[in-house]
């Protein structure tokens, strides 16, 4: 007998056409978008997250870094606010309560890399993770911050992982999941194993692997074809997956699985 959680979504044939046609029409109801990452080293990920933020239809998007970035970055993003930094230049702990007040402004928060590896870093995301309730997107190495101590997010309510399949399998082995994500396993089984895991934790899943994007809600599972790279994929899934979520937030499945189509549409 087939089973009921498992729904396929191809290019053509969305599997929620109606979060499509409902979209807002103005800016001022798409919705707000906060966008964190980057250290001295890099800020690519936040500036090409706003920019996929920005074509995937969000109202407002804003940016923060670390103030280590300044002065290199301030006339590139015009919109990016600054907040403390480490000696290295990653985000500082005086830097938390500024994310905060930020998060508060916003619809959502988007957690979107470069942040480097810190552990003072490791420290204020830790902190920002437990004070803020509102829907939270975790993509590139901010995963790796929190794939060995998972706790504060496993269960946390609102928050969705745009991962690798390397990083979800030491997220499972972190959580003590009974089953493994392995690099070669066919279609159904890691259908059947997204499943389990997404019925344990509340947890939102997206990854890619290899040629299809899975998303995994509350034990139910949508498949969608895509082409793109590993490393093209991840970042303008992530930022399309925020701005699609905020806009639908009671329907987290729905909105995270029709981001996975209208990213589609975009390759």
């Amino acid at each position: 007998m087939e089973n009921t959680y498992w729904h396929k979504q191809t290019a053509d044939k969305p599997l929620f056409p109606d979060l499509i046609w409902s979209r807002p029409e103005t800016r001022q109801s798409a919705g707000k978008l906060l966008i964190i990452g980057g250290n001295i080293h890099s800020f690519a990920a936040v500036g090409n997250a706003y920019g996929e933020a920005t074509k995937a239809g969000v109202g407002i998007a804003r940016v923060i870094l670390p103030d280590a970035l300044q002065k290199t970055v301030s006339k590139l993003l015009p919109e990016a606010e600054f907040a403390p930094s480490t000696p290295s230049g990653s985000f500082g702990q005086a830097a938390l309560a500024q994310l905060l007040e930020q998060a508060r402004w916003a619809n959502g928060v988007l957690l979107a890399g470069d942040l480097g590896r810190n552990s003072e870093t490791a420290i204020v995301l830790e902190k920002f993770v437990d004070k803020y309730s509102g829907q939270l997107t975790i993509t590139k190495d901010a995963v790796d911050y929190f794939t060995h101590a998972p706790q504060s997010i496993l269960n946390r309510q609102d928050t969705t992982t745009v991962l690798s399949i390397a990083q979800l399998q030491q997220l499972a082995v972190s959580a003590k999941f009974d089953k493994a994500f392995t690099f070669n396993m066919d279609l159904l089984r890691l259908v059947d194993t997204l499943h389990e895991f997404s019925q344990k934790f509340a947890l939102n899943i997206v990854i890619k692997h290899p040629d299809t994007v899975f998303v995994a809600v509350k034990g139910q599972v949508s498949t969608t074809k895509s082409s793109q790279s590993e490393e093209a994929w991840r970042l303008p899934t992530a930022a399309g997956t925020a701005v699609w979520w905020l806009q639908n937030p009671t329907k987290p499945f729905e909105a995270l699985t029709t981001a996975a189509n209208q990213q589609y549409q975009a390759e």
